[in-house]
């Protein structure tokens, strides 16, 4: 009988030495006549263990690594197939710190199941959500969204069922659910951790919400950049299909739903949904004026849904477990769990997911084991590129959208990019300007004209030219930003550039001294 030994073909994981070690694997189990199975699957998140080797044994699934090719052979030699010890052993990977203290909803299948394998998904929960809902009244499932206090994933927050309802009640002969998967921000991977390792739960989601709707229709619109994930959720579908979870009839009943993958162009606003619409339907990625909504007149002019993966992906687990089980988690109107995901300088990163209302510090600290420098944290940006930069004294602030609203911080799509006592906040303001300017879609004037002066006036404030009277002027046109542009691209730019110059000052003074030397 051969033994099952679980390699990750996660990207981050291929990046760290996975498919020589899965090769190597292969390779030995040959050389010394061995049966063995490999089964590639997602990653469980520790990038810090990657590639994390796991194998089958009589006393459950155990852990090794990290693995190197190089590693292979004496994993061998220790008896790594019958879980014996070895220096890289990590033991039963659901014991290891920190995933141990995680509340793992969304991500509960990843680096676990084969993600191409649609009778493993379905032995390990999987479909019992949509089959759940096929069995109710598309309001009861609309209801159910509504109930469970789930919110956009993707930044802006909003209940995810009054949208829903919202398309429900519009009147067309067509309507769309498009997953937003563009995942631009610094810092983030959730996206394409979950496509890569559990796409069935996407394409559940989404057939969930066609249901729900009255939408026959969906996109996936997926970022280039993400070549893995795209050849990941191709098969995926081709999958779901031949086994009747999506296409026509789904798990037998009348209701009928596909699903289409759509690649961008690597353009950042075509995260914003309205741009992405756009892109969509074969044009330049171009935000929109609204009203009216997308949920009202979106794809091709149809009611659309538009959520991200996170969003879309929450919701088998309320169909399956019940909106109250959901809503349990979390805090105040933050409701379910968020994964977040570590980068930067930080000891062990990775995807946390938790419940709303842990602090920052908390995740830093107790889940990402503080800066990689071993120097201490004095700035965090919290929700990519337009999250304003925390202090270390902000550190004590719950993740939940109201809490870090209070302090003016956003959690965006739950990024967490940790800098220690090294960085220089007036150069990180200068480059919010920056990206702004350089992925802006030019079609409104503050965004546009405003983020090239803004580098501008950034680089007079830190020449040291007239700087009472250039900080002034950054103000105002930050002001103008915000309430002047279409979009959240140039209307939030100002938020990381801001919370540089109110809470580190010293550091434009500081290069404005150097500039003067």
């Amino acid at each position: 009988m051969s033994v099952r030994v679980f390699v990750p073909r996660d990207s981050t994981a291929l990046a760290l030495g996975a498919e020589a070690t899965a090769r190597a694997i292969g390779a030995e189990a040959q050389r010394r006549g061995l049966s063995i199975e490999i089964v590639r699957t997602g990653s469980r998140g520790l990038y810090w263990l990657e590639p994390m080797v796991e194998v089958a044994t009589a006393a459950g699934r155990l852990a090794y690594g990290p693995v190197a090719a190089a590693d292979v052979p004496s994993l061998f030699d220790g008896g790594f197939l019958d879980g014996r010890p070895h220096a890289l052993a990590l033991g039963v990977p659901e014991r290891i710190d920190p995933l141990a203290r995680q509340q793992r909803l969304t991500f509960a299948r990843c680096g676990i199941v084969d993600p191409l394998s649609v009778g493993d998904y379905r032995a390990h929960g999987g479909f019992k959500g949509l089959a759940h809902a096929l069995a109710m009244r598309p309001d009861a499932v609309l209801q159910a969204v509504v109930d469970s206090g789930l919110r956009g994933r993707g930044g802006a927050g909003f209940p995810t069922g009054i949208k829903w309802r919202t398309v429900a009640q519009t009147a067309a002969a067509q309507k769309y659910v498009v997953c937003n998967a563009d995942e631009g921000d610094s810092g983030t991977f959730a996206d394409r951790m979950l496509i890569e390792g559990d796409p069935f739960l996407l394409i559940e989601g989404m057939a969930i919400a066609g249901y729900a709707t009255g939408a026959d229709r969906g996109f996936v619109y997926l970022r280039s950049e993400y070549p893995h994930a795209a050849r990941a959720f191709e098969a995926a579908l081709a999958n779901a299909r031949a086994a009747g979870w999506i296409g026509t009839g789904i798990g037998g009943s009348g209701f009928s739903f596909d699903i289409e993958l759509r690649l961008g162009a690597g353009a950042y606003i075509c995260g914003e949904e309205t741009a992405l619409l756009e892109s969509l339907e074969g044009r330049r990625g171009q935000v929109r004026y609204r009203p009216p909504l997308p949920a009202v007149k979106g794809l091709f002019g149809q009611p659309t849904v538009i959520n991200n993966v996170l969003s879309l992906a929450a919701v088998p687990t309320i169909l399956a477990q019940g909106a109250a089980f959901y809503r349990d988690f979390g805090v105040g109107r933050s409701r379910g769990t968020q994964p977040f995901q570590l980068a930067g300088n930080v000891k062990r990163p990775g995807l946390v997911e938790v419940a709303f209302g842990l602090s920052l510090r908390e995740l830093i600290e107790d889940f990402g084991g503080g800066t990689a420098s071993g120097r201490p944290v004095r700035a965090v940006q919290v929700g990519g590129p337009l999250g304003a930069y925390l202090p270390a004294d902000k550190l004590d602030v719950a993740m939940d959208y109201e809490a870090l609203a209070a302090v003016k911080g956003l959690l965006g799509h739950g990024g967490v990019v940790v800098f220690d006592d090294t960085v220089d906040l007036a150069d990180q303001a200068r480059f919010a300007m920056e990206f702004c300017a350089a992925e802006s879609c030019g079609k409104c004037t503050p965004c546009r004209i405003g983020a090239v002066r803004g580098v501008e006036v950034i680089d007079r404030i830190v020449a040291g030219q007239e700087r009472a009277k250039n900080v002034a002027l950054l103000r105002e046109l930050c002001e103008t930003m915000t309430d002047g542009s279409l979009c959240a691209l140039g209307g939030l730019t100002p938020l990381p550039v801001l919370s540089a110059l109110d809470q580190f000052p010293q550091d434009f003074v500081r290069a404005a001294n150097a500039a003067a030397q």
